[in-house]
Parts: C-alpha cells; sequence; structure tokens
C-alpha cells in the first residue's frame, strides 16, 4: 500500500486538469487582425498563459436548477504580457459556479507581450466587449438573464472591465453576426486592484461598481481607488468600496487562503444581492 499516495500525487493534477471546461474561441473564424495566427499555439508556464492569438472564454455554467440567472466574465490580470489563470480565474470561476453563478474566463490578446503587435484599445477592448456580446447572445442557452451580465478585472484585468464600463454600446440590430447584435454593456462591474486608474472617468448612468484592493498595494492603486469610489459618488453611480489593511497587490482568489481579504468574494456576492443581481428581481 505505501506506492498510494505517490499514485494520488500523479492523478490528482490531471483530475484538475480535466475538470477545466472547453474554451469557446470568441470569433469563429479568428479574431479580427489575427486571423493568420488564430491557430498558433499558446504558451503557459504553470498556471500563466501568454502567445494569445484566438482570444477565448471558458464556461464555467452551474446546472439549471442551481442557476441563479446571473453570470461575470473574468478578466485576469498579468500586466498585459501574461495571464494569471489560477488566483484570477479558474478558481474563482469555480467558486462562483458552485453558487449558482455562471462565470466566464475569458484569455485576451495581450498588447505588452514581448513583440507583440496589440494594443489594449484596439485589441485587448474588443475581445472584452465581444465576450460580453457573446454571453448575452447566448443567456438562454446557459439560463442567464441578459440583464444580469457583469464583468470583473483583476489589475491588467481591472482595466479592461472599467474600460468596458465606461464605453459600451447596444450592439447592430442588422449585423450579419448574431453576436454583434448583442448589447456589450455590463449590468455591473467589479474592479480588482485595477492598475491605471486615473484614466477611468464616472459618469451618471454607467453599471454599479465593487472596488477591492489591499492597503499596501501601490498608491497609484491604494489610493487610487479611493479617488474613483468619489468620483463615482460624484456621478451618482452605486459604488461599493473595500481596501484591506492586511493586503498588498494580487491577493485574487486562493480557495486555502484565510484572513478578511480571502472573503472577498463572499462581500460580492453580499453586494450582488444588494444591487438586486442576486435573489428575486
Amino acid at each position: 500500500m505505501k506506492p498510494l499516495p505517490i499514485l494520488i500525487t500523479l492523478i490528482l493534477p490531471i483530475l484538475t486538469q480535466a475538470e477545466t471546461p472547453p474554451a469557446l474561441p470568441l470569433w469563429e473564424k479568428g479574431a479580427p487582425g489575427s486571423e493568420a495566427r488564430a491557430t498558433e499555439p499558446e504558451k503557459a508556464e504553470g498556471s500563466n498563459v501568454c502567445n494569445i492569438h484566438n482570444p477565448t472564454i471558458t464556461p464555467f455554467v452551474p446546472a439549471a436548477d442551481k442557476s441563479t440567472g446571473t453570470a461575470v466574465i473574468i478578466c485576469p490580470g498579468g500586466g498585459h504580457s501574461k495571464l494569471c489563470l489560477g488566483h484570477e480565474g479558474y478558481a474563482l470561476a469555480e467558486w462562483f459556479r458552485d453558487r449558482g453563478i455562471a462565470a466566464f474566463v475569458l484569455k485576451y490578446r495581450l498588447a505588452r507581450e514581448k513583440g507583440s503587435t496589440y494594443t489594449i484599445q484596439d485589441h485587448a477592448m474588443a475581445d472584452t466587449r465581444r465576450a460580453l456580446r457573446l454571453v448575452r447572445s447566448r443567456a438562454a442557452e446557459w439560463q442567464i438573464k441578459p440583464d444580469r451580465i457583469g464583468i470583473m478585472g483583476f489589475s491588467a484585468g481591472g482595466e479592461l472591465a472599467a474600460f468596458a464600463a465606461m464605453k459600451s454600446d447596444a450592439g447592430q440590430p442588422g449585423a450579419a453576426d448574431p453576436i454583434d447584435q448583442a448589447s456589450s454593456r455590463p449590468d455591473f462591474q467589479a474592479l480588482i486592484y485595477p492598475g491605471t486608474s486615473d484614466l477611468f472617468s464616472a459618469e451618471k448612468g454607467m453599471p454599479p461598481v465593487f472596488i477591492a484592493c489591499g492597503y499596501s498595494d501601490r498608491p497609484d492603486i491604494a489610493e487610487g481607488m479611493a479617488r474613483l469610489y468619489l468620483k463615482y459618488k460624484a456621478a451618482g453611480v452605486k459604488a461599493e468600496l473595500h481596501i484591506y489593511s492586511g493586503a498588498g497587490h494580487g491577493f485574487g482568489y486562493r480557495p486555502d487562503k484565510t484572513g478578511a481579504a480571502a472573503k472577498w468574494p463572499e462581500r460580492f456576492t453580499e453586494w450582488l444581492t444588494d444591487s438586486g443581481f442576486l435573489g428575486k428581481k
């Protein structure tokens, strides 16, 4: 019986990998401007991934009898040079799915990867808005209410979430692609220690926002989130801010962690309920 622990050690990573649902390309024939590289393989190092030329979403959809009708698109961080799919992606998506919230982990094109020809506004944001349209276009199939689709981002991904809330459109009714007919507007936004907050604006009518960061993060984030909250308040946009005294940058979500910052997903679901995105509406 002594070899048993070794056998379990070898099998567990395989099981974990098998549990990740298959990814869905955002564009059937490749992302605009990246069609020629659509089949180029991604590069993985641990739970981090780069060399993304065929952007996708990975769906974590609860069973129909468990679904709350709420969905969130998750944009992992990584400085626009990689995607941290572990503590800022799949683990959290599983947590949401187990609580009846559909979660979709976005792999977007990276503007700051070495040698990249992509930009944040032209490519990463095109991927982000396309993800919102795609999920909304298939809302009925995934038991999602089309007015309960939000976006969440960490660090660099938080920038994408904020920009998506700042600029969106109602879709193109006459578009040949049915996905392009759907709105790109997120119904809510969650900004988890996002960068470049000085570029964020707040205007009346924007989606309500949940913000979380660490006291020991960079000043432009820890202090920037406090300023951003005041921007939203001045614009009349409902906002909730959590600054965790025992956290810095990149705390994400790790199931084995304890402490106040580790519990932020629970605070987020409470905020969803208070905001009318969970429960009866």
